[in-house]
């Protein structure tokens, strides 16, 4: 596997920056962005760019203008959008794209997949809504996405319970598990298997839904 490349872009709120983990023969690129409290060094953002690459997926992180010109909080959700989709224009994928991220991130790839005409949406913490508010729901983010979604949530995310987002969603749940899919010591699973379940998780998903998805719309009938 190669080092990461990075680069800047131009996106209608400023420069942004990307770093790609590239695959040797990638089966789909994965573009991912952060939430609106970190950058793309988040514990999930970093294992999956570590270990995607090596199973055929090329992994490309967004960090959003906000972010790298220094601010500590996201500017508003249309504008991380605007980003994201400069990032989709500038990428030299190979194989079908698939968005995502995490919180703030995971909103922003519901929002855009289907305008970018994604083969899927990544949804790690998605916060379904703020603390506290459960009437606040951003659910209808979500389920608008229009393209096959996995959603990774940690057991005690306060922005949302896996027991809080409808049953017919495709959840993968660490044990748990906080916003920041932090397992305290009492949960029975050390964080390095927190992430194995996050990986393991994503590139079961990944290879069902995306590559075999769209090897099976290629096949002749």
């Amino acid at each position: 596997m190669s080092a990461p490349v990075e680069r800047r872009i131009e996106t209608p709120r400023g420069e942004a920056r990307l770093v790609t983990h590239a695959a040797a023969d990638p089966a789909a690129t994965v573009l991912l962005s952060h939430g609106a409290g970190g950058g793309i060094d988040a514990r999930d953002l970093a294992a999956l760019a570590a270990a995607l690459p090596g199973q055929g997926f090329t992994v490309v992180l967004l960090e959003q203008p906000w972010r790298l010109a220094g601010r500590k909080v996201a500017t508003a959700p249309p504008t991380l959008d605007e980003a994201l989709l400069a990032a989709v224009a500038a990428l030299e994928e190979t194989g079908p794209l698939v968005l995502g991220g995490r919180s703030a991130g995971a909103r922003s790839a519901a929002r855009c997949a289907a305008q970018v005409g994604a083969a899927g949406c990544l949804a790690l913490s998605f916060p379904l809504h703020p603390p506290g508010k459960p009437e606040k729901s951003r659910l209808s983010e979500l389920t608008g996405a229009g393209v096959p979604t996995l959603v990774v949530q940690g057991e005690n995310d306060a922005l949302g319970r896996p027991e809080e987002f409808p049953p017919d969603t495709e959840l993968s749940v660490v044990p748990g598990a906080d916003h920041g899919l932090k397992v305290p010591a009492r949960a029975g699973i050390s964080q390095a298997d927190a992430m194995e379940i996050v990986v393991e998780s994503t590139l079961e998903w990944l290879v069902r839904e995306v590559v075999g998805n769209v090897a099976g719309n290629g096949a002749p009938e």
